[in-house]
């Protein structure tokens, strides 16, 4: 069994942050755990936008806390995010990701699983492999 709090994985180096300062994510599990999927608590800053298109993962995201919306690009059909919202991103769906006035705190399954440092492209793409967080 593997426990962890999100206070130890903050401190242990396992806390991200995106090189647009519209995101951290803190990565609580990843592909080295050998759970087939990652599990991230992930903190949307207040009026942000992030350009996000997951071409190699599909990812399930929670609202915990805040408000936000998601804009798919394909439609351009926009989504209210508040707590208890789930919203399933199954067709590696291209949108736009925005905090609101307080930001919003989310968490996140990815699968494939996170190797633990990735940040987007300039196409909000996670590459399929990427660096593993230090043990």
């Amino acid at each position: 069994m593997i426990v962890r709090t999100l206070a130890e994985c903050e401190e242990n180096g396992r806390k991200i942050y995106s090189e647009t300062d519209t995101w951290d994510s803190t990565r609580m599990s990843l592909k080295d755990d050998g759970m087939g999927f990652s599990f991230h608590i992930t903190n949307i800053y207040p009026n942000s936008e992030t350009h996000i298109w997951y071409q190699n993962h599909f990812e399930t995201v929670y609202c915990i806390s805040g408000s936000g919306e998601v804009e798919t690009l394909a439609d351009g059909k926009i989504h209210k995010i508040v707590p208890g919202t789930v919203y399933i991103l199954n067709k590696n769906d291209e949108h736009l990701l925005r905090g609101g006035p307080e930001g919003m705190q989310v968490a996140c399954a990815f699968n494939p699983p996170l190797n633990g440092k990735e940040v987007h492209d300039e196409n909000g793409v996670y590459p399929v492999e990427a660096e593993a967080l230090d043990a």
